[in-house]
C-alpha cells in the first residue's frame, strides 16, 4: 500500500467518523431537552402509566428493543416498568392496515390500548412517517405524554408539533440516525431510572 493510498484511507475513515460524531455532539447540546423528556416520562410511570412504542421498518425493531428494556431491564436491580411495542403483533398490524389503511396502524391501537396517563414514544428516521405522526396525534388527543425520536430536521412530526418532546438525530443519513436513536433511547431508559432513584426528584413537576 502506498503512502498516498494510506492517506486516502485515513481521510475516508475521518469522514465516516466525523459523520457520526457531529450528531452526537448535537445530542449532547440538547441534554436539557432529553432530561425534561425523561422527567416527564418518569412522572407518568410514577402515576401508573405505561409506555407504548412504535415505528416503521428499522425503527419497528427499535420499538421492540425499547419495550423489552423497560419491561425486563438488562441491569440487575433496576425496576421493571410497563411498556408495549405496537409493532410486535403482526396479525393486528396487518388487520388494521387491510381494513383502515397503514396510516392508522398505530393510532387505532393507541385508541383502544391506552389511558390518558400513558406515554407514546414514536420513532421515525426522517420525521415524515404518516402512521407515526397519526399515532402521536391520537395520543395527544387522549391526553397522553408524547415523545418523538426523529432524524434530519424533524420532518412533519416536528413541524406540526405532534409531540410534547421531539428529540432529533441531526443527520440525513438513516444509518447514522439509527445509531443516534439507539443512544437516545438508552439515555431515556437510564435517566428515567435516575429520577426514580432520587427521592423528591419527581415532586418538582406535577403537570407532566
Amino acid at each position: 500500500m502506498t503512502e498516498l493510498s494510506r492517506s486516502g484511507d485515513a481521510n475516508v475513515l475521518d469522514a465516516l467518523v466525523d459523520r457520526r460524531i457531529r450528531p452526537l455532539h448535537d445530542l449532547a447540546e440538547h441534554a436539557g431537552d432529553i432530561a425534561r423528556a425523561c422527567h416527564s416520562m418518569a412522572t407518568r410511570f410514577r402515576r401508573g402509566g405505561k409506555l407504548l412504542v412504535f415505528g416503521n421498518g428499522g425503527p419497528s425493531t427499535d420499538a421492540q428493543h425499547v419495550a423489552v428494556e423497560f419491561v425486563h431491564p438488562v441491569i440487575v436491580g433496576k425496576r421493571a416498568l410497563p411498556a408495549l411495542s405496537l409493532t410486535s403483533d403482526v396479525a393486528t398490524l396487518t388487520g388494521i392496515a387491510n381494513r383502515e389503511g397503514l396510516a392508522e396502524a398505530f393510532a387505532h391501537q393507541i385508541r383502544f390500548l391506552s389511558e390518558p396517563r400513558d406515554i407514546a414514544l414514536g420513532l421515525s428516521t426522517d420525521g415524515d412517517c404518516v402512521n407515526v405522526l397519526r399515532g402521536l396525534e391520537k395520543a395527544r388527543d387522549l391526553g397522553m405524554l408524547t415523545v418523538a425520536l426523529t432524524g434530519g430536521h424533524g420532518g412533519a412530526i416536528a413541524a406540526r408539533g405532534a409531540a410534547d418532546h421531539v428529540l432529533i438525530a441531526a443527520s440525513a443519513d438513516p444509518r447514522v440516525v439509527k445509531e443516534v436513536h439507539v443512544t437516545m433511547y438508552h439515555i431515556l431508559w437510564e435517566l428515567v431510572h435516575v429520577f426514580f432513584e432520587h427521592p423528591g426528584a419527581l415532586e418538582r413537576d406535577t403537570t407532566a
